[in-house]
C-alpha cells in the first residue's frame, strides 16, 4: 500500500465494511478522503456474530490449564474479548510509540542518509498506512464493546512489552543519536514481525469473521511495509561508523526479544480487572512451563538482515 485506503476486494463483504466502517469515521473535512465514496454495503455490526468468540482460545497463554477451565463461559467470553481488545491496543501502542516516530527520523534524515525525493515520499506514505491501521484497530475495538455491551477500557491495560522494552532501551540510551538508532532498531523489528503476529488471528476461523477482515487487511499492508523497513535500515546502516554498527545490531536483538515475549504483564491485567480466583499464579505456572513456547518465535528476518550487514550474530 502506498498511502491510500488499504487494498481489499470489492467482493468480499467482510472485508468491505471493514474499509466501509474506516471511510465513515473519517472527519469528512480531511484533504486525504474527500475524493472517496461512501459505500452501500452492510457494516461492521451487521457482520458481527455474537455467537463467535473474540479472540483465539488457543493464543490464551494459560489455554488448557485446569484454573482456566473451571471457570463459567460468561467469564471466559469476557476474558477472551479483553484478549481482543489488548491485541489491537498492542497494535496500536507499536504503531504509535515506535513506528511512527522511526519513520519520522527517517523522514527528517536524522542520520545523514541523503535519501532521494522517492525515499523520503515512501516514508510518508507508510506513516498515513500507519495511520489507517490504528483507526482500523480502533474501530475493532469499539465494535466488539458496542456488541458485547462490556466496557474494557484500554486505559486498564499496560502498554505493550515492545513500547515499554524501547521506552526503557531509550532511557537507557547515552545520547541522542544512540536513542534515535534504537528506535529506528524496534520499529524495523515490528515492521519485519508485525506480518506473523496478525497472521495469528487473520488465519485464524474460530473468531469473529469481521475480526479476521480486519487484520487481514493490514497483514497485507505490513508486507510492503516490511521491505521499506529493510531498505531504509540498511541505508542508514551503510553510513554509519563500526561503533554505531555494533549498537544497531545489538538494539535489533533487543527488539526482537521485546516483540517476542509473552506479555505477562496485560494478560496479568485482565485477569485482575475479571477477578479471576489465582490469576496470577496460573500465569506464573504457565510461565514456567517448557512445554509451553512463544507464540512468535521466528526472528529470521532480523537474521536476514544482520547477514546482510555481514560479520554480525545472529539474534
Amino acid at each position: 500500500m502506498t498511502g491510500h485506503l488499504p487494498d481489499h476486494d470489492a467482493s468480499d463483504p467482510l472485508e468491505t465494511a471493514v474499509i466501509s466502517g474506516l471511510v465513515r469515521s473519517w472527519p469528512r473535512r480531511a484533504t486525504v478522503r474527500r475524493n472517496e465514496t461512501e459505500l452501500d454495503v452492510p457494516t461492521m455490526d451487521d457482520l458481527y456474530d455474537d455467537t463467535r468468540v473474540d479472540y483465539p482460545e488457543s493464543l490464551l497463554p494459560f489455554a488448557g490449564h485446569p484454573n482456566w477451565e473451571r471457570l463459567d463461559e460468561d467469564v471466559r467470553s469476557r476474558v477472551r474479548a479483553w484478549g481482543w481488545i489488548a491485541y489491537n491496543k498492542d497494535v496500536v501502542d507499536v504503531e504509535q510509540d515506535v513506528v511512527t516516530p522511526a519513520f519520522g527520523l527517517l523522514f527528517r534524515d536524522a542520520f545523514g542518509t541523503g535519501f532521494s525525493d522517492a525515499g523520503r515520499a515512501a516514508v510518508v506514505q507508510s506513516m498515513v498506512d500507519e495511520e489507517y491501521h490504528t483507526l482500523m484497530h480502533l474501530n475493532a475495538s469499539a465494535l466488539t464493546r458496542r456488541r458485547r455491551g462490556w466496557a474494557l477500557p484500554d486505559a486498564t491495560l499496560p502498554q505493550s512489552s515492545t513500547v515499554r522494552g524501547h521506552r526503557e532501551a531509550v532511557a537507557r540510551a547515552d545520547s541522542p543519536r544512540a536513542a534515535a538508532l534504537t528506535t529506528l532498531a524496534y520499529a524495523t523489528v515490528a515492521e519485519t514481525s508485525i506480518g506473523d503476529y496478525l497472521t495469528l488471528i487473520a488465519t485464524d476461523p474460530t473468531i469473529q469473521p469481521v475480526h479476521q477482515a480486519t487484520v487481514a487487511l493490514h497483514r497485507r499492508d505490513e508486507r510492503a511495509h516490511a521491505s521499506v523497513a529493510v531498505e531504509m535500515i540498511a541505508m542508514v546502516h551503510d553510513k554509519l561508523d563500526s561503533d554505531d554498527r555494533t549498537f544497531l545490531a545489538r538494539a535489533l536483538r533487543d527488539g526482537v526479544e521485546a516483540f517476542t515475549a509473552t506479555d505477562t504483564a496485560v494478560w496479568s491485567a485482565i485477569l485482575a480487572a475479571e477477578q479471576i480466583p489465582d490469576g496470577d499464579a496460573m500465569l506464573r505456572e504457565v510461565a514456567d512451563d517448557p512445554d509451553r513456547s512463544r507464540f512468535l518465535q521466528d526472528c529470521s528476518a532480523i537474521d536476514r538482515l544482520l547477514a546482510r550487514f555481514g560479520g554480525l550474530d545472529r539474534c
